[in-house]
Protein backbone atom coordinates (compact mmCIF):
# COMPACT_ATOMS: atom_id res chain seq x y z
CA UNK A 1 0.00 0.00 0.00
CA UNK A 2 1.02 3.75 -1.45
CA UNK A 3 1.85 5.93 2.07
CA UNK A 4 -0.24 8.87 2.00
CA UNK A 5 0.80 11.81 3.68
CA UNK A 6 -0.90 15.55 4.88
CA UNK A 7 0.98 18.85 5.66
CA UNK A 8 -0.47 21.98 6.60
CA UNK A 9 0.82 25.49 6.20
CA UNK A 10 0.06 28.94 7.39
CA UNK A 11 1.37 32.25 6.18
CA UNK A 12 1.16 36.19 7.15
CA UNK A 13 2.96 39.32 5.84
CA UNK A 14 2.72 43.00 6.88
CA UNK A 15 1.74 45.45 4.32
CA UNK A 16 3.39 48.53 3.15
CA UNK A 17 4.31 51.03 0.80
CA UNK A 18 6.98 50.81 -2.12
CA UNK A 19 5.89 46.62 -1.99
CA UNK A 20 4.90 44.91 -5.02
CA UNK A 21 2.12 42.85 -3.85
CA UNK A 22 2.65 39.09 -5.50
CA UNK A 23 0.24 36.03 -4.65
CA UNK A 24 0.51 32.58 -6.08
CA UNK A 25 2.96 34.10 -8.17
CA UNK A 26 0.94 36.48 -9.55
CA UNK A 27 1.97 39.98 -9.36
CA UNK A 28 -1.49 41.94 -8.40
CA UNK A 29 -1.93 45.83 -8.69
CA UNK A 30 -2.00 47.27 -5.26
CA UNK A 31 -0.73 50.22 -3.65
CA UNK A 32 0.68 47.92 -0.97
CA UNK A 33 2.49 44.87 -1.10
CA UNK A 34 3.86 42.09 1.53
CA UNK A 35 6.85 43.44 3.84
CA UNK A 36 9.21 40.79 3.57
CA UNK A 37 12.84 39.12 2.91
CA UNK A 38 11.69 37.34 -0.40
CA UNK A 39 9.01 38.54 -2.18
CA UNK A 40 6.97 37.99 0.27
CA UNK A 41 4.48 35.71 -1.41
CA UNK A 42 2.52 34.03 1.44
CA UNK A 43 0.35 32.32 -0.47
CA UNK A 44 3.42 30.03 -1.67
CA UNK A 45 5.40 30.24 1.32
CA UNK A 46 1.70 28.51 3.22
CA UNK A 47 1.69 25.94 0.54
CA UNK A 48 5.82 25.39 1.05
CA UNK A 49 4.90 24.89 4.38
CA UNK A 50 1.99 22.43 4.09
CA UNK A 51 4.41 20.23 1.94
CA UNK A 52 7.58 20.53 3.79
CA UNK A 53 4.96 19.33 7.03
CA UNK A 54 3.46 16.47 5.04
CA UNK A 55 6.83 14.99 5.04
CA UNK A 56 8.14 16.20 8.71
CA UNK A 57 11.06 18.06 6.89
CA UNK A 58 10.38 21.40 8.91
CA UNK A 59 9.20 24.43 7.66
CA UNK A 60 10.06 27.34 5.08
CA UNK A 61 12.37 29.03 7.60
CA UNK A 62 14.78 25.81 7.84
CA UNK A 63 15.13 25.47 4.01
CA UNK A 64 15.51 29.21 2.72
CA UNK A 65 16.16 30.99 5.91
CA UNK A 66 15.16 34.98 5.80
CA UNK A 67 18.91 35.40 6.81
CA UNK A 68 20.27 34.28 3.79
CA UNK A 69 20.90 37.03 1.23
CA UNK A 70 20.89 34.22 -1.25
CA UNK A 71 16.88 34.66 -0.54
CA UNK A 72 16.58 38.00 -0.74
CA UNK A 73 13.90 39.37 -2.65
CA UNK A 74 13.66 35.73 -4.51
CA UNK A 75 10.47 35.28 -6.61
CA UNK A 76 9.15 32.41 -4.46
CA UNK A 77 8.04 30.35 -7.74
CA UNK A 78 11.68 29.33 -7.33
CA UNK A 79 11.20 28.74 -3.82
CA UNK A 80 8.29 26.40 -4.80
CA UNK A 81 9.78 24.69 -7.29
CA UNK A 82 12.80 23.58 -5.30
CA UNK A 83 10.34 22.14 -2.68
CA UNK A 84 8.68 20.33 -5.10
CA UNK A 85 12.12 19.00 -6.02
CA UNK A 86 12.52 18.18 -2.68
CA UNK A 87 9.50 16.03 -1.74
CA UNK A 88 10.47 14.41 -4.81
CA UNK A 89 13.75 13.58 -3.83
CA UNK A 90 12.45 12.01 -0.66
CA UNK A 91 10.49 9.46 -3.04
CA UNK A 92 6.71 10.90 -2.79
CA UNK A 93 4.95 13.08 -5.56
CA UNK A 94 2.54 15.69 -4.89
CA UNK A 95 -1.12 14.78 -5.09
CA UNK A 96 -3.01 17.76 -4.62
CA UNK A 97 -2.51 21.88 -2.97
CA UNK A 98 -5.31 23.69 -1.71
CA UNK A 99 -5.04 27.27 -0.39
CA UNK A 100 -6.87 30.07 0.90
CA UNK A 101 -5.57 33.70 0.77
CA UNK A 102 -7.24 35.98 3.64
CA UNK A 103 -7.26 40.26 2.26
CA UNK A 104 -9.62 42.31 2.15
CA UNK A 105 -8.59 44.40 -0.28
CA UNK A 106 -7.91 43.85 -3.65
CA UNK A 107 -10.51 41.54 -4.90
CA UNK A 108 -8.40 38.15 -5.69
CA UNK A 109 -11.02 36.55 -7.96
CA UNK A 110 -9.58 37.68 -11.12
CA UNK A 111 -6.23 36.18 -10.63
CA UNK A 112 -6.99 32.69 -9.31
CA UNK A 113 -6.88 30.76 -12.16
CA UNK A 114 -3.46 32.70 -13.05
CA UNK A 115 -2.11 31.73 -9.71
CA UNK A 116 -3.41 27.80 -10.31
CA UNK A 117 -1.21 28.18 -13.14
CA UNK A 118 1.78 29.71 -11.89
CA UNK A 119 1.97 27.41 -8.41
CA UNK A 120 0.86 24.00 -10.43
CA UNK A 121 4.27 25.37 -13.03
CA UNK A 122 6.48 25.89 -10.38
CA UNK A 123 5.50 22.33 -8.69
CA UNK A 124 5.68 20.44 -12.14
CA UNK A 125 1.64 19.67 -11.88
CA UNK A 126 -1.21 20.16 -13.45
CA UNK A 127 -3.50 23.19 -12.51
CA UNK A 128 -6.36 20.93 -12.17
CA UNK A 129 -4.50 19.77 -8.96
CA UNK A 130 -4.18 23.53 -7.14
CA UNK A 131 -7.06 25.03 -5.59
CA UNK A 132 -6.55 28.59 -4.40
CA UNK A 133 -9.26 30.35 -3.04
CA UNK A 134 -9.63 34.14 -1.22
CA UNK A 135 -11.83 35.62 1.59
CA UNK A 136 -12.15 38.69 2.94
CA UNK A 137 -11.79 38.75 6.49
CA UNK A 138 -15.15 41.40 6.86
CA UNK A 139 -13.48 43.98 7.77
CA UNK A 140 -12.66 41.80 10.99
CA UNK A 141 -8.50 40.99 12.15
CA UNK A 142 -5.48 42.58 10.51
CA UNK A 143 -6.87 41.32 7.10
CA UNK A 144 -9.68 42.92 7.73
CA UNK A 145 -7.99 46.78 8.76
CA UNK A 146 -5.75 45.87 5.55
CA UNK A 147 -2.51 45.64 7.64
CA UNK A 148 -1.77 42.16 6.05
CA UNK A 149 -2.51 39.56 4.13
CA UNK A 150 -2.74 35.66 5.82
CA UNK A 151 -2.98 32.19 3.64
CA UNK A 152 -3.44 28.78 4.94
CA UNK A 153 -2.56 26.03 2.87
CA UNK A 154 -3.24 21.64 2.97
CA UNK A 155 -1.14 19.72 0.66
CA UNK A 156 -1.26 15.83 -0.06
CA UNK A 157 1.70 13.90 -0.88
CA UNK A 158 1.91 10.27 -1.87
CA UNK A 159 4.72 7.43 -2.54
CA UNK A 160 6.13 7.54 -6.07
Amino acid sequence: MKDFRIGHGYDVHALGEGRRLILGGVEIPHERGCIAHSDGDAAIHAVCDALFGALALGDIGLHFPDTSAEFENIDSRILLQRTAQTIREHGYDIGNVDCTIAMQRPKLRPYIDRMRQAMADAMGISADRVSVKATTTEHLGFEGEEKGVSATAVALVYEK
